[in-house]
């Protein structure tokens, strides 16, 4: 476990479902942080400084000066970002292995299939150039399928892995941007009150406002 000091950590990062899990996550953890803007729009992500500490040329990446052994360590990708801070600090993200499975599953859920898909949708029904109907409708239709998913696990449950986790900071932001993706939220009421118990936290509310 990395030590923790009153350095801040950086991060770069910028306004996207992403960019958004990191400042969260550390406004949580109650630890130290400076946001590095990369403007995406800008194409900054191309940037060779950038590109050293995030080998995929994606945000978020952070850049911990009190990485494991007191030294410096960077981190690029945002699931394995949550989880390095999550070991560091001992929060959300649990030490006994069948809860931490039980995290896991749902975190990487959500960085292999429940982003990806939903980025395709925001795509190709807000941001592609040419309107194709099929990708449209493919994509909208796996994110209808995905939400499914998401009803069903949180039935009976307040959180994903049963106590509020990294794999909830890690949905959360992409569920929140519901209304680009087709999605009815009113069909949902089991993810429209998790969406709700977690927009409601303070320091959830700060991450978001952070970038």
């Amino acid at each position: 476990m990395a030590a923790v000091s009153g350095r801040p950590i950086d991060v770069h990062t910028w306004s996207t479902p992403n960019g958004w899990k990191i400042p969260i996550m550390l406004e949580e953890c109650a630890l130290p942080y400076r946001i590095v803007p990369v403007d995406i729009a800008k194409n900054e992500q191309f940037a060779a400084d950038f590109l050293a500490i995030s080998p995929n040329n994606k945000i978020p990446a952070i850049v911990d000066p009190d990485g494991p052994g007191g030294q410096p360590i960077s981190v690029f990708e945002s699931g394995a970002i949550l989880q390095y801070l999550g070991r560091k600090t001992g929060q959300f993200y649990p030490t006994d292995e069948r809860a931490r499975v039980a995290v896991d599953e749902w975190l990487f859920w959500q960085v292999a299939g429940f982003g990806p898909m939903l980025g395709q949708t925001h795509h190709f029904k807000i941001y592609a150039p040419e309107k194709v109907p099929y990708a449209i409708d493919r994509f909208t239709a796996e994110a209808k399928r995905l939400y499914g998913v998401l009803e069903r696990r949180l039935e009976g449950r307040a959180y994903l892995a049963d106590e509020y986790s990294v794999a909830d900071i890690a949905t959360f932001t992409w569920a929140k941007l519901n209304f680009k993706q087709g999605v009815d939220i009113n069909t949902l009421p089991n993810v429209a009150r998790w969406l709700d118990s977690i927009l409601a936290r303070p320091a959830v509310q700060r991450g978001l406002a952070a970038i």
